[in-house]
């Protein structure tokens, strides 16, 4: 039987790269997973041993890869994959689901995407950090949410930096002006009842290339990005607050309550009373 680690993150709040979950595994020989999608990113290292993934490409085309010690890949979210550990030298593997806004940009420094999802390292001692922190996750799921995300920054840094195919930074665009424009234009403006047009006026752009540019930069669309922005600040009332759900729902842009609590179980799954009643929130 396989020797496992597996941990789920508590359900806290950080947009711009969170923790879904991770783990480590000595798998058997011939262990497979799949086939399978995920919802979120997630990176697996291969500590030793040998296996298979096979994965669709951009194209929805299956297409296998061999993954020795040292390699790893990535699985992007609603990508179709199957993995498989070596009959002869089963691999023993870490992993760690992530997501958040700034999740796609950096993966794409890393030079990872669905035609080319396998990492190798070009730099063997930052490559070696990047596992230390694959690891010391794992292995300290005690810690505080605060904690383990300062972690995923190391890792996601050593990822980017350590990866042979780390894409260079373009930086300080007019693009990413106009981006941390829209993020501060939602932030101040968020509870009040605003439109994409409104945010793409405040940007000098017009919907249709501002909407472009900013799924390009995010994976969201704008409207999508807003509903996040909202519903993360929602469980923060919920969970620091006695306000009544109307209140919350208000306090977000919401003034219709069943609106809110619509938009919200479609984010969560659950109702925001629910939620509250999980997390610990404070009630009336």
């Amino acid at each position: 039987m396989s020797d496992f680690i597996y941990s789920v993150f508590p359900r806290e709040n950080f947009v711009d790269l969170g923790l879904y979950q991770f783990g480590w595994e000595q798998c058997d020989p011939s262990h497979s997973f799949g086939p399978a999608a995920r919802n979120h990113y997630l990176f697996h290292l291969c500590l030793s041993g040998t296996g298979i993934l096979m994965a669709d490409n951009a194209k929805g085309e299956a297409v296998t890869y061999q993954i020795k010690s040292g390699q790893g890949f990535m699985l992007f979210p609603h990508q179709i994959c199957t993995y498989i550990a070596d009959r002869d030298i089963p691999w023993e593997y870490v992993w760690i689901e992530f997501d958040g806004l700034r999740a796609k940009e950096t993966i794409e420094l890393a030079g990872l995407n669905q035609d080319q999802p396998v990492y190798k390292a070009r730099y063997k001692d930052i490559a070696e950090t990047m596992k230390t922190e694959m690891l010391y996750i794992v292995n300290h799921k005690e810690e505080s949410p605060f904690h383990l995300i300062g972690h995923l920054y190391l890792f996601i840094d050593s990822l980017v930096r350590s990866s042979v195919h780390a894409q260079i930074s373009k930086g300080n665009s007019l693009r990413d002006f106009y981006i941390k424009e829209a993020f501060s234009f939602i932030e101040q403006n968020f509870q009040n009842d605003i439109s994409v047009e409104e945010i793409a006026s405040f940007c000098g752009l017009n919907r249709s290339y501002f909407g472009k540019i900013f799924h390009e930069s995010t994976g969201k669309s704008p409207q999508e990005f807003l509903i996040s922005y909202r519903m993360t600040k929602a469980t923060e009332l919920l969970k620091l607050t006695g306000l009544s759900i109307a209140d919350i729902g208000n306090a977000v842009g919401y003034p219709n309550q069943l609106h809110f609590s619509r938009a919200f179980k479609n984010v969560y799954g659950i109702s925001p009373r629910t939620w509250r009643y999980e997390n610990g929130g404070r009630n009336m």
